[in-house]
């Protein structure tokens, strides 16, 4: 039996009716079965290249026999490889479903509808996303001339009603990111009644940068560390995100936090993970050197590639048309990329850097489509 109902107008929050579904980058399965291609390089999603790293694959594979037994909820051993790492103490981490986990768990405890949330344009879409799920005022500013956080118009768009700050650092899609200074600036314009959340999920390819603020350097009780093991560590697919913070958040957000997240396995990865220096050492390396050759393509092709610090490079394409015309003809050749719509850049696309084959693929593909792009919309200025 069938029973239809029809559901209330009201069921639905008005600020929910018109929020966007967040959209990942293009799968390389769903591209194979379009196109029936078998060489294909997914430079979509800033994921590692180079895959995990063996320690996190010994860990999870031994985990697999213990699959019908529920996690440590609390993930002592995991976190105590970060408290070493970072000399942390339990109380002061909280663990989630990939960073964006633990954002959802800072708008489910901190932030009501109403509430007013300060960011920039043109950074993760993921945050946007969750402040607009409940209800909150999002209330942005631009960047700067190179693309930057403008610390300066944060500082001066600070209200009584302001209860959260959100800043990228690095920022994604732009790859660029705020320096010591620029920081030391803006908490010296943030009141204690706001709190501050850093994004710091490309911490590991930014940190060489003498002037980046990492944010263990600080001991702000108003701001909480955001990081991930899905981009530099090269487990995306298990979703392990982590925080810092005063103990007195950690302990709010546990209140609202889903028991047993991590799972097993996740947990068991990332503490294999963060024992393997050298696999993190070498994924630095390789990104380096790819970032400097697929920056200079780019360069020479007349595109405007942003200068970043990650493990992307944000290109301009001047117009929306044809944005999407590289995406699609890149696809013909078994390449992904990132359209840059949804965070309001349309004249830009975003590629990942992948391994030395993964970029001569970009490369190949960009030489033979550009003589028909070149007709079609010319370089951009």
């Amino acid at each position: 039996m069938v029973k239809k109902v029809e559901f209330s107008k009201t069921l639905v929050p008005e600020y929910l009716k018109s929020l966007q579904v967040y959209q990942a980058g293009k799968p390389i399965d769903e591209l194979a079965r379009e196109k029936g291609l078998t060489k294909i390089s997914k430079l979509a999603s800033n994921e590692n290249p180079l895959g995990p790293s063996p320690y996190a694959i010994k860990e999870m594979t031994g985990g697999l026999w213990e699959l019908h037994r529920y996690p440590d909820m609390h993930a002592y051993n995991l976190k105590q490889a970060l408290c070493e790492l970072y000399d942390l103490k339990p109380q002061n981490i909280i663990l989630g479903n990939g960073s964006e986990g633990i954002m959802a768990y800072i708008a489910r405890a901190f932030i009501q509808p109403g509430d007013e949330v300060l960011t920039s344009e043109k950074t993760f879409i993921g945050f946007y996303i969750l402040a607009r799920s409940v209800g909150a005022h999002l209330k942005t500013v631009p960047l700067t001339e190179d693309y930057r956080f403008d610390v300066k118009a944060l500082a001066e768009n600070i209200t009584e009603k302001t209860k959260v700050i959100y800043i990228a650092n690095p920022n994604n899609p732009t790859g660029t990111y705020i320096t010591k200074e620029e920081f030391d600036y803006l908490m010296d314009h943030v009141p204690g009644h706001v709190l501050v959340i850093l994004d710091e999920a490309y911490f590991e390819f930014a940190r060489q940068e003498d002037d980046y603020p990492d944010s263990m350097d600080y001991r702000y009780d108003n701001v909480i560390t955001l990081r991930t093991f899905s981009k530099a560590y090269g487990l995306s697919g298990i979703r392990v995100g982590y925080g810092f913070a005063h103990e007195y958040l950690i302990e709010n957000l546990s209140k609202v936090k889903l028991p047993f997240e991590p799972n097993l396995i996740a947990q068991l990865g990332a503490k294999g993970a963060l024992y393997d220096q050298p696999h993190l050492e070498r994924t630095i390396k390789v990104n380096h050197e790819e970032y400097l050759r697929t920056f200079k393509f780019l360069e020479d092709k007349g595109f405007n590639p942003i200068k970043s610090i990650t493990n992307f490079i944000t290109f301009k394409t001047g117009t929306p048309e044809a944005s999407n015309w590289l995406f699609d003809k890149l696809l013909d050749f078994g390449v992904i990329i990132r359209p840059l719509k949804a965070n309001e850049m349309p004249e830009y696309v975003r590629v990942s850097l992948g391994t030395p084959e993964e970029m001569d693929h970009f490369f190949e593909a960009m030489n033979a489509i550009l003589p028909e792009y070149d007709k079609l919309f010319g370089r951009p200025n």
